[in-house]
């Protein structure tokens, strides 16, 4: 496992050609951009989770059945600061960083206060975010950097404090169909208050204001909600959203404000100041887009935690919504790197497995039921949602399918009914082994694995003029622990789940977290809207096509 988790990878900086074998879809043509942690030591220091690792970006860029390869460290400021004095730091959320080597008492206490609120990283090494006409790192601090697609350039550091009040943000926004943002963020105790904040950036700035003008400049406070604990908000990682509606999952994995107001002091990680409180529930917060106001019924359902929704619609007088759960935080504990790379099998077991539940709440509470009785009429799903006094409801999930995570959707079903789930499998280990693609409808699953290989999130592609929601192709960096096997970016069937072809490269490839497809304008104009929509980012609408040697055009270089 050291080959995945603990070795520094190296920049391909120019693109490099892959090896084809199999046939790629003609049609098939843009760039499939991904972000994930790529330096785990600097000098003699070392990250302690794998989480913290510098980002590195990474494309394959898919041309007339060809395909180019490239790699880049993101250069944050993060990055700088630690390449320049040969060791880590800057502080990570599993790792505490010291400016000054002399680690004593006094050193602590001279740079307490500016830690007390922390200056988060601005390593953004979990996902790429399309914002107009601009990509960016993300993390989940409140920072981001702006890149260049085609060269994966770094570019601007940007703050999201500028135009909103939040610590955090979520590194998992959604886009409509105009590519406007939604996202959220935690504001920490500003004006005495504790805020879970949705906000929505515009996809464009009108002409007779625009002046060169980033649409980031006009984001808009959509709607917030107060904390339930003014100094232990909610750990979340994604939300969900439907047409009229948006859901927030406020679950009992915390962040303890004041132990991460002294972490630094105490010589601590900031991860240290979270935990999971079995004991208490799971809060659904309902958000009407409409009114920008919470649902005043109190839905809940019992502890868990919650890093990724699948996807949530409107039906039969009920929001349904799938998301990956588990029973604890377990999870988080498995990726540090001593458990990676010491006794892998026996410290990366899972002591909860990820499960894919369905919910479903009522879109209106009728005040003259019963006590007990279950809302939900809706035939095509066992969730329950038990009515209870003082207007709570209690919301029990049905279980659709055991290990699995990582997952993604057909985009253009996003928000509206829907039936495959396209994800990774790990079954008992951290470590997706399988692509699957899940049934909702049949209860099925079809799987793509391979002896030695590791998967990264599959992400779909839909084909032009696709009329069936798996018509298309399913993408996915695989690496590989087989010195004899190189790299390569899987590309199948999303009907059947069969190989169409691989793009094997001699490069070092890492395991990354996510990512989109930034489809070739001259296509996706023809595949309007889907290819605006497809895996959660518009694509279609790029300043030229992207090229791997950074020129216009998607020629070949």
């Amino acid at each position: 496992m050291e080959l995945l988790f603990s070795r520094n990878k190296t920049e391909q900086l120019e693109p490099v050609r892959a090896q084809v074998t199999g046939r790629i879809p003609t049609w098939l043509r843009g760039t499939l951009l991904r972000n994930g942690p790529g330096m785990h030591s600097v000098g003699e220091s070392r990250y302690n989770h794998w989480f913290d690792g510098l980002a590195l970006l990474h494309s394959f860029t898919i041309q007339d059945g060809e395909v180019y390869y490239r790699s880049k460290y993101l250069k944050s400021d993060t990055y700088n600061a630690n390449i320049e004095a040969n060791r880590i730091v800057v502080s990570e959320f599993g790792t505490m960083a010291y400016p000054d080597p002399c680690k004593n008492i006094f050193s602590k206490a001279f740079s307490y206060l500016s830690h007390t609120i922390p200056d988060f990283t601005d390593n953004c090494l979990i996902n790429i975010m399309r914002c107009g006409e601009d990509f960016y790192a993300v993390t989940e601090t409140n920072y981001l950097r702006r890149i260049d697609p085609r060269t994966l350039e770094t570019l601007e550091k940007v703050d999201y404090r500028k135009y909103v009040a939040i610590n955090l943000a979520t590194a998992h926004p959604h886009y409509d169909g105009a590519g406007n943002v939604l996202n959220m963020g935690t504001s920490i105790v500003d004006k005495g208050k504790t805020r879970y904040v949705m906000f929505k950036i515009p996809a464009t700035v009108p002409e007779a204001k625009r002046k060169g003008q980033s649409p980031l400049k006009r984001t808009e406070v959509f709607c917030s909600i107060p904390s339930r604990s003014l100094l232990a908000p909610s750990y979340y990682h994604s939300f969900g959203v439907t047409e009229n509606y948006v859901v927030f999952l406020e679950q009992p994995f915390r962040l303890d404000i004041l132990k991460m107001a002294t972490a630094f002091l105490r010589g601590v990680s900031w991860a240290s100041c979270m935990a999971f409180h079995r004991e208490e529930k799971t809060h659904i917060h309902i958000i009407d887009q409409r009114t920008r106001k919470p649902v005043p019924t109190k839905f809940y359902t019992d502890a868990m935690v919650v890093f990724h929704h699948v996807n949530a619609y409107e039906a039969d007088g009920c929001i349904v919504f799938d998301v990956i759960a588990y029973e604890d935080s377990s999870l988080y504990d498995l990726f540090y790197l001593a458990n990676l790379n010491q006794h892998f099998e026996e410290n990366s077991r899972l002591t909860s497995v990820p499960t894919l539940r369905r919910f479903a709440v009522p879109l209106h509470v009728d005040k003259n039921a019963e006590v007990g009785s279950n809302l939900i009429k809706a035939a095509s799903t066992t969730a329950t949602a038990l009515k209870e006094g003082d207007d709570q409801v209690y919301c029990r999930p049905e279980l659709l399918c055991q290990g699995l995570e990582l997952p993604r959707i057909n985009y253009t079903r996003n928000g509206k009914p829907y039936r495959y789930v396209f994800a990774a499998g790990v079954q008992w280990s951290p470590i997706p082994t399988k692509i699957l693609k899940y049934d909702t409808l049949t209860k099925s699953s079809l799987k793509w694995g391979e002896e030695s290989c590791w998967p990264a999130e599959p992400l779909f592609v839909p084909a032009p003029d696709a009329e069936d929601e798996d018509d298309g192709v399913i993408l996915s960096a695989v690496v590989s622990t087989d010195p004899e096997k190189p790299p390569f970016l899987l590309i199948l069937d999303a009907k059947s789940f069969t190989e169409l072809a691989r793009a094997s490269v001699a490069v070092d490839m890492h395991l990354d977290l996510h990512g989109l497809f930034i489809p070739d304008p001259d296509w996706a104009a023809k595949n309007q809207p889907a290819a605006s929509e497809a895996q959660q980012g518009p694509g279609s609408d790029c300043q030229g096509p992207l090229r791997p040697d950074g020129a216009d055009g998607l020629g070949l270089p």
